[in-house]
């Protein structure tokens, strides 16, 4: 299969909304929006620890019935914010300029993606954190299996004979937002060393054994 029909079957997924939503009519998404709007006006001013139902609620003026409705509970709003900035790493993954997009050797797009992919989590951290608190969830949320086909998808055109799932997962596990806290701030290791150790880590997977 070729990669942008590859990639392009990750499209239903729909990021940005549950697997099981209907197409928000209108009105619904600019209801939506505005919970959304009102949430990240509350990231920005007091961090993702403040942001409630209760506080969206407030803060958009709605009641709270409303917040839940739309979004289940506090992580699938959280979740939620996070949709847009994941939407837009999608797109430059299949469209957007080599090396992060289509056109580059599959060794320079795994080694982009995984810097991008770092910076993006470092800029949004908290909120990474307080909306990936359930493995599972994280592990089966719509963007996070873009990330892994993504992987797998460059992983294949490096080494046919490898088992690409399991190294995509793996290779995943190192961009894991609770783990890039642990160690640059618990650990105090800054970015540029583990921008350094995700080069190092594809070089290492990408070289055949001799």
């Amino acid at each position: 299969m070729l990669y942008a029909e590859f990639m392009s079957s990750s499209l239903p997924l729909q990021i940005g909304t549950t697997a099981d939503e209907p197409c928000l009519r209108a009105d619904a998404a600019r209801n939506r929006a505005r919970l959304l709007e009102a949430a990240a006006r509350l990231v920005a001013e007091r961090g993702a620890a403040a942001v409630t139902m209760e506080a969206v609620a407030a803060e958009a003026c709605v009641g709270k019935g409303t917040v839940f409705r739309r979004f289940g509970d506090r992580v699938g709003l959280l979740t939620a914010l996070l949709d847009h900035t994941a939407s837009r790493l999608q797109a430059d993954l299949i469209s957007g300029p080599p090396p992060l997009g289509p056109g580059a050797p599959p060794v320079e797009r795994l080694r982009a993606f995984g810097l991008e992919v770092l910076r993006r989590s470092s800029e949004q951290l908290e909120l990474f954190l307080a909306a990936q608190d359930e493995p599972a969830r994280r592990v089966g949320h719509p963007s996070q299996r873009v990330l892994t086909l993504h992987a797998t998808i460059l992983l294949r055109e490096i080494d046919p004979g490898a088992d690409h799932e399991l190294q995509a997962h793996a290779l995943l596990g190192y961009l894991d937002p609770a783990v890039i806290h642990f160690l640059t701030k618990e650990r105090g290791m800054p970015l540029e060393r583990l921008e350094e150790g995700w080069l190092d880590l594809v070089e290492r997977i990408s070289t055949p054994v001799a």
